[in-house]
């Protein structure tokens, strides 16, 4: 196996449990180092072995997304000890706000989502960014969701969906900005998870990483600024 210094690095948000665990583990199946990232360092430690008990492809980290001084610590530890990044994925996210309405809801949790799920993956893209450009295959890949769509939103979960939305929004205009440098921005829907409040079972953890896996692998030159499930293309 290559030196861990030459393996690709991978950043994953959001990644002690579901969707953001598993997208850890297919991508240090795939050759990547993995920084596998939680708000509890101790669940992210935990998590880390059960992926790798050796701990020569998954390293487990302290992010707090909404804490700039914690991101910025993170960038600093990243650099010292691995150099570069290759793929940031921007999973953490908040919980849908299932039950609220938008003329009805506090606003504080539609601030916290906001902070969290748009301003979270801005300061994590922020503080990396210096490192992604040193990869000769950076990909930055924000986990949104269908209920972020405009075309498709029609009330209801509005911290959850106006947050996601917004988070699509940063995908295409960071898309724009960095296609010159190669950098591809995309983001992704994974699709409701059995035991996630899926409606008609849902899809398996595995089959939701895989649409996240899929926008990491793609090709110098692939498709930028898009908003996918599956590799198809959803709706704005």
């Amino acid at each position: 196996m290559p030196a861990r210094s030459q393996l690709p690095v991978a950043v994953v948000t959001g990644a002690s449990q579901g969707v953001g665990l598993e997208v850890c583990r297919q991508l240090a199946a795939l050759g990547y180092a993995v920084v596998l990232g939680s708000r509890d360092l101790r669940r992210a430690e935990s998590a880390a072995k059960e992926l790798d008990a050796d701990g020569e492809r998954v390293t487990p980290a302290h992010i707090e997304v909404d804490n700039s001084v914690n991101v910025g610590q993170l960038a600093t530890w990243i650099q010292q000890r691995f150099g570069r990044v290759d793929a940031i994925v921007n999973n953490a996210a908040t919980q849908p706000d299932r039950w609220a309405t938008a003329g009805t809801s506090d606003l504080s949790p539609v601030a916290e989502a906001l902070d969290v799920n748009l301003f979270g993956a801005w300061r994590v893209i922020q503080a990396l960014l210096p490192l992604l450009r040193r990869s000769p295959r950076p990909r930055i890949v924000n986990v949104s969701s269908e209920a972020g769509s405009i075309a498709l939103m029609s009330g209801g979960r509005p911290a959850y969906s106006i947050s996601k939305a917004a988070l699509n929004a940063l995908t295409r205009s960071l898309a724009g900005e960095l296609y010159r440098d190669g950098i591809l921005v995309n983001a992704v829907d994974p699709g409701s998870v059995t035991g996630e409040g899926a409606r008609g079972g849902g899809r398996s953890a595995a089959q939701a990483a895989a649409s996240v896996v899929w926008a990491v692998s793609l090709p110098n030159g692939g498709p930028t600024g898009t908003f996918t499930r599956d590799g198809r293309e959803l709706p704005w």
